[in-house]
């Protein structure tokens, strides 16, 4: 499964589960250890590890497994990282506080919703 699919399904199973505010920030050009983010919102840590068992569940299914996972039992700001891409699972607090669109906004952004069925950039 390619890069790209592979991330479209993981859009799918976080919007599946009602993530919030979901984009991908391209990266490829000005990031050596991956080549997008997936960043979206839940309304609590359980949502939070319901999106991020999702993802994985799906991704799963296709033989995909993250490389690492950190801040699942905590569930403010779990991490997925599937090396080609890395999903990022915040808490609203989180998100606003680790701002992640501004430190990383030389890359360029995408509404997820935008992105699915569609080959991502």
């Amino acid at each position: 499964m390619q890069t790209e699919n592979q991330l479209s399904e993981a859009i799918e199973a976080a919007l599946d589960k009602k993530a919030q505010d979901a984009v991908v920030v391209e990266l490829g050009d000005i990031c050596s250890f991956t080549n997008y983010f997936l960043i979206c919102t839940g309304t609590s840590t359980r949502h939070n590890q319901t999106i991020a068992d999702h993802i994985q569940e799906t991704l799963k299914k296709q033989g995909v497994r993250p490389l690492h996972i950190e801040g699942h039992t905590e569930g403010e700001w779990i991490l997925l990282d599937y090396v080609d891409f890395v999903v990022h699972i915040f808490s609203a607090r989180a998100r606003e506080f680790y701002d992640l669109e501004r430190l990383w906004r030389a890359g360029k952004r995408h509404d997820a919703r935008d992105l699915i069925g569609q080959r991502v950039p």
